[in-house]
């Protein structure tokens, strides 16, 4: 077969930011950041949606071993994000605001270093059900 198709992947992680940005003072921050300024931090049930593209090999029929794209997932994000803090915990955002925006791109770019370069890739990070970020954007 010669036609592309799309594979998913869903997993879920936990974790805990501050949206904060050290170069303002507190009243600017609690007016762009609110209740997500808290300097004790917040919580999210984080939903990752993994959307892999291409054209399923001859052989196996795959376009991507989902049971490998999971394993993958699970090692090199899900054990680095799951349950930590992320100002900090991950190195990542030392000097980078945790936004679903800023978190999104970090998973992709773990995850487009571990998968095929010829396939395209497609991350979609939810922070609540109703907010979502997904990168790249077409």
């Amino acid at each position: 077969m010669d036609k592309k198709v799309s594979v998913f992947r869903k997993e879920h992680f936990n974790a805990a930011h501050r949206l904060h940005n050290p170069a303002w003072d507190e009243a600017k921050n609690d007016a762009v950041f609110g209740k997500c300024n808290n300097p004790n931090y917040h919580g999210h049930n984080y939903e990752i949606e993994v959307k892999v593209t291409g054209i399923p090999a001859a052989d196996t029929g795959f376009v991507i071993d989902l049971k490998w794209l999971s394993d993958t997932i699970n090692e090199n994000v899900l054990e680095k994000l799951d349950h930590k803090n992320l100002n900090l915990d991950i190195p990542e955002f030392s000097n980078l605001n945790p936004t679903v925006e800023n978190i999104v791109v970090v998973i992709y770019d773990i995850l487009r270093e571990k998968i095929d370069p010829t396939l395209d890739l497609l991350v979609r990070l939810y922070e609540t059900p109703r907010n979502f970020a997904e990168y790249p954007v077409s």
